[in-house]
């Protein structure tokens, strides 16, 4: 499936990042949110330190009221400070190292720009500062890596943690059963449509993860506990593409933790 960005809704635009790997799907999804017939913009990940795609997002942003971080992995943070310096602007982040400006973000928080409301809710479980950003108007949720547009996301332990990235999941799926949310508008990859079916197809593959973990865990007896991660990845994730196994161990490591907490 391809996919380059764009115009979506009435409020969003989204300008794909020029950095494509096995990680980051087609890029990363830059998001420049505006209410209509605002000329002020709020900018959510920025992406990488590259000019041409600053360029882009400043020309489709125009006047930049304020960046938002869904976290702090450099594929969306690492642009933030200098292209906020260059908007004149501040960065809002959950973690301080990444803000610019006295304004922190966190669960619970509304910003709001000539009408635009973005509802702030925490996300972790990807890493520890995960948010998602909800814009009723549009009954959308910004996801950043927590629900990807292909595929399913790493939880980078140990400073994501499986507990809690299950309980994110769920919170989610609560505001899309509740039809607060229709649509995500992830970090990654396309947009998808379905959000309560994207959801639900999240819970059921950690859970099928989760018990073939468990099983294979149970298959290995006394290995060394240091090598317990990469044999499981290697009985578990076999039908992934090896490149994808060191991310893949990340994930394992935190299954483990989890069934063993």
């Amino acid at each position: 499936m391809s996919w380059a960005g764009g115009g979506f809704g009435e409020r969003a635009r989204c300008v794909l990042a020029p950095n494509a790997n096995v990680m980051t799907l087609d890029g990363t999804n830059t998001w420049v949110l505006r209410e209509p017939g605002s000329s002020r913009s709020v900018v959510v990940d920025p992406g990488p330190e590259t000019a041409s795609h600053l360029d882009a997002v400043a020309e489709v942003a125009g006047d930049v009221r304020l960046v938002l971080l869904t976290h702090g992995h450099l594929d969306h943070s690492e642009a933030a400070r200098s292209f906020a310096e260059r908007m004149r602007c501040g960065v809002r982040a959950l973690d301080a190292r990444h803000r610019l400006g006295d304004e922190g973000l966190g669960d619970g928080d509304v910003v709001e720009v000539d009408g635009l409301e973005i509802r702030v809710v925490g996300t972790p479980g990807h890493t520890s500062d995960s948010l998602s950003f909800v814009l009723p108007a549009e009954r959308a949720v910004l996801t950043g890596d927590t629900v990807l547009g292909r595929g399913t996301t790493v939880v980078a332990h140990p400073d994501g943690r499986l507990g809690a990235y299950l309980d994110s999941l769920h919170r989610l799926r609560a505001l899309a059963e509740a039809e607060e949310v229709t649509v995500v508008w992830p970090g990654h990859g396309p947009v998808l449509d379905d959000a309560l079916g994207t959801l639900e197809f999240y819970l059921a593959h950690r859970k099928q993860r989760l018990d073939q973990v468990r099983e294979a865990l149970g298959g290995f007896g006394d290995q060394p506990v240091d090598e317990l991660p990469r044999k499981v990845v290697e009985a578990v994730y076999a039908d992934v593409d090896p490149v994808l196994w060191g991310a893949a161990e990340l994930s394992v490591r935190a299954q483990i933790d989890y069934l063993r907490g």
